[in-house]
């Protein structure tokens, strides 16, 4: 694996995930679903979990932090 290769989920304002690298201004890929997003990060890097931005407040963390899926 590249160092420095891991992909992020975020939710963008119109309610789509994008697919990003770290640092990345534009998205690699978009889904319409969190879980369709994540199986693609999954497929762009297989063997690294991507990192999801959390959508909703949890007894684990709030929104703007980040989990492992």
């Amino acid at each position: 694996m590249t160092k420095g290769n891991n992909r992020y989920v975020e939710r963008r304002d119109d309610g789509d995930y994008t697919v990003k690298r770290k640092g990345a201004e534009r998205a690699s890929a978009t889904a319409p679903t969190q879980q369709k997003a994540i199986e693609i990060a999954r497929k762009m890097n297989p063997g690294v979990a991507p990192n999801v931005e959390r959508v909703r407040d949890t007894d684990k963390g709030g929104r703007d932090k980040w989990r492992k899926a």
